[in-house]
């Protein structure tokens, strides 16, 4: 079973956490051990050495004691063996053993590309240099983490063979960095700057490139690959500068390279740049005039019997889409409970193929979840009937319970939760038509990132433990609506825990009537 892309995942990794103890102890017994063991050599190679300097100084005379006689031929006959049993134990039998159990259990190379993956997500989403990173400068962590040399160096050397030289350069220059500031590390600066030269290269800095292999030629003259590359970027160079009229080039630019250095390449999400910046806390268009039609209210479900006597606390959260937030929606025994139940069933997250209805995995979602019923636990029957009390729709057509654990750098890119009209078999097996409706439930805070954002509309809605937050995705009239496309964003710091009820159409016949118009 793999990991890959979840070691950002938190409840497997507090797992990991614990193994990793688990061995170390193991590790430090095996240690002990083997230095008991050197110690009972050690007296014996001393009391011997002492015994032979004695007899090989007067043989005969040595021998001529018959209790010396005795003793030379019960050392040869029986105390050597044992010592030669002695070296021959292995103490690390233990330990190999206890290697052996949890190998099973550890990430592997996917899971590490994984990892780093995810360090880059969060480095472009928040705008965060390697620097950052590497010095564990980060909004809200408790312990502090840094990156050697080394760990820079596989960073940029993992990107660049994903043929991603925009975060090569970014991770070699950062290694570069701490090398010429003298931290010692196992990488040799000529593969740092054989790497990082050609990543330059491809992003299109002729001068840089030529600059930073010149640097190489200069370390290490027999460079297999040095040599060649810095003639052929030098004769780029020379064939620019003709095209341009012009005789010689204008000097590298000696400036530190920086996240803005390099423009980062267009990838599949057209609103890459809007989404990243409602992530970070940028372009939300909350204006005056919006807010002003933001209100708070007590909400009683149209006078639900389980809520006359202790309503819901209901506040807008935007007011086109009609977003809100119902406060104290979970009590922490009630999230402490859905936790505990979710944990042992947490898998990957799916999404639903638009084109089959079937469920898959998705690189645009990183996330693991479980499925859970009403019938598993009072709790979770509770949970629902208050979903239903709340929204005044149906819940017997829902889909179960959704738990989701977003650790660092979990995400889920945007999305609509609805089908549209080029996917009419997503919710087809389900036969409850479409996603009317979206109850999100928040299970925990998070320290920093892991906002809930709508690009279409500039919406940015921050976790809170215990609150929750619905919205519509279709009009009355059935159509979808638009601009409830949103992303759950990496988390940078922490861990996000949500439940989702997503409410289905079939069942609200009555309890919210077809409108007259599309967009009703």
């Amino acid at each position: 079973r793999s990991l890959a892309q979840q070691w950002m995942l938190c409840s497997q990794m507090t797992d990991l956490i614990f193994t990793e103890r688990e061995l170390v102890q193991s590790l430090k017994e095996y240690i002990e051990a083997e230095e008991m063991k050197l110690e009972a050599v050690k007296s014996w190679a001393n009391k011997l050495d002492m015994l032979t300097h004695a007899s090989t100084s007067d043989p005969e005379g040595f021998l001529a004691h018959p209790v010396n006689a005795y003793k030379l031929m019960k050392r040869l006959n029986t105390e050597w063996s044992e010592l030669e049993s002695l070296v021959l134990q292995d103490p690390s039998d233990g330990f190999i053993s206890n290697m052996s159990v949890h190998r099973q259990y550890f990430p592997d190379e996917e899971d590490e590309k994984g990892a780093a993956k995810a360090l880059m997500r969060l480095q472009d989403t928040y705008k965060l240099d390697s620097e950052s990173f590497s010095k564990g400068k980060l909004p809200g962590v408790r312990y502090n983490a840094e990156l050697t040399v080394d760990d820079c160096f596989d960073m940029g050397k993992l990107a660049y063979n994903e043929i991603d030289y925009y975060h090569s350069v970014l991770w070699m220059q950062q290694a570069l960095r701490q090398m010429d500031l003298g931290e010692d590390a196992k990488t040799a600066k000529a593969d740092i700057l054989d790497y990082l030269s050609y990543s330059v290269y491809q992003m299109g800095d002729l001068p840089r490139a030529i600059e930073l292999t010149r640097r190489l030629v200069a370390i290490d003259p027999s460079h297999q690959r040095a040599g060649a590359n810095l003639h052929y970027f030098e004769q780029l160079l020379s064939k620019e500068l003709r095209a341009r009229g012009r005789s010689q080039q204008e000097p590298a630019d000696e400036r530190p390279i920086q996240l803005d250095t390099y423009e980062r390449p267009k990838d599949y999400l057209p609103e890459r740049e809007v989404y990243e910046a409602l992530c970070r806390g940028e372009g939300v268009k909350m204006t005056q005039k919006r807010r002003s039609r933001l209100f708070c209210r007590y909400q009683d479900g149209n006078r639900s019997p389980r809520l006359l006597l202790k309503p819901m606390k209901e506040e807008d959260e935007w007011d086109s889409p009609h977003i809100v937030r119902f406060l104290e929606a979970l009590s922490d025994e009630e999230i402490e409970k859905i936790k505990e139940l979710a944990k042992p069933n947490l898998a990957r997250a799916t999404v639903r193929d638009p084109k089959t209805g079937v469920l898959t995995v998705a690189h645009y979602r990183v996330s693991k979840s479980a499925w859970l019923e009403g019938e598993d636990d009072p709790v979770i029957a509770r949970v629902n009937q208050r979903i239903e009390d709340i929204t005044g729709l149906s819940v017997d057509t829902a889909e179960l319970l959704q738990v989701a654990n977003y650790g660092v750098g979990g995400q889920y890119e945007p999305h609509y939760d609805f089908s549209r009209k080029d996917e009419p078999d997503a919710f087809k097996s389900l036969g409850t038509g479409n996603r009317v409706a979206t109850f999100l439930n928040y299970m925990s805070d998070v320290e920093a990132g892991g906002a809930t954002v709508f690009p279409d509309i500039g919406a940015a809605i921050w976790p809170r433990k215990g609150t929750a937050v619905f919205w519509y995705n279709l009009f009355k009239s059935g159509e979808g609506d638009y601009r409830t496309r949103h992303a759950a964003c990496p988390v940078l710091v922490g861990s996000k825990w949500v439940s989702n009820k997503w409410i289905h159409e079939r069942g609200q016949e009555f309890r919210r009537p077809c409108g007259l118009t599309e967009v009703d």
